[in-house]
């Protein structure tokens, strides 16, 4: 089955000045924290990437670690974001390919009921892509509908797939290519709003907004860009509420390493 290229053209942009406020520095012993993610306990839940441990972490409101899981039967081949589900399971995206040679990508569930604990097991949605589609690299993920949607990082023909939220194996659907205009248009996390109506694309130092889109056709409403004025590895993104972003971003030496908070007008 053939799939139309959909490109993603820019219909607004806000320019003003940047509302990107830093609300909680992260533990410094998390020098690189590749996502963010929030649950009914209020606490902000990250995790490292490729090179590092296969550990959850959570944070409390002061941006101290409070827990450290474990997952046991998991192995950080490269983790790149997290997502829920609302009885507050966390899932894992390990589908970071810098290569572009990998072949299987996993999801790790983490339930709700083990997220006190110092170890989890967790359960394994893995993927592979579509006959037709080349290997890409991987940041970011948001579950919508019992459905995963998974966003590749090119600079170039970008492509959107979705795995359905079922333990086991799938070979993941292509749902659209897209193109974002300008400079640095690599995403790094997304995150779609708690009412479904917005979806937010992160990069290093600007967001785009997609809404007015109808079901899953995420790229077929409007977008507004939104230029951060801020430029760090920023590689977690989070709605809070439905106007509320939550934004985490790596540490570089003693610099950054923040969670900032930012206000959609």
């Amino acid at each position: 089955m053939r799939f139309t290229l959909l490109l993603f053209i820019l219909l607004s942009s806000n320019l003003a000045q940047s509302q990107l406020r830093s609300v909680v520095k992260i533990d410094k012993d998390l020098s690189e924290a590749s996502a963010i993610e929030m649950t009914d306990s209020n606490l902000y839940w990250t995790i490292e990437d490729a090179g590092n441990d296969n550990t959850l972490f959570a944070l409390n409101s002061k941006g101290n670690i409070t827990r450290k899981i474990i997952i046991e039967n998991s192995e950080n081949d490269d983790w790149e974001d997290l997502t829920s589900d609302a009885q507050g399971n966390i899932y894992i995206g390990d589908f970071g390919n810098n290569s572009e040679e990998r072949e299987l990508f996993i999801i790790y569930k983490v339930k709700a009921s083990n997220l006190n604990n110092k170890t989890a097991y967790s359960e394994k949605i893995s993927f592979t892509l579509p006959e037709d589609v080349d290997s890409k690299d991987f940041e970011a993920f948001f579950l919508f509908k019992d459905e995963f949607y998974v966003f590749s990082k090119e600079k170039n023909d970008a492509i959107m797939i979705k795995v359905s939220n079922k333990i086991g194996k799938h070979q993941a659907t292509l749902v659209a290519e897209f193109e974002l205009k300008g400079k640095n248009t690599e995403i790094t996390s997304v995150d779609i709003s708690p009412d479904g109506s917005m979806v937010a694309l992160l990069n290093h130092d600007k967001i785009w907004i997609l809404k007015g889109f109808k079901n899953s056709a995420f790229f077929n409403g409007s977008i507004e860009r939104i230029d951060l004025e801020h430029d760090s590895q920023k590689e977690g993104i989070f709605f809070k509420t439905n106007n509320t972003l939550l934004i985490s971003d790596e540490r570089d030496k003693d610099e950054d390493g923040f969670i900032y908070e930012f206000k959609l007008k």
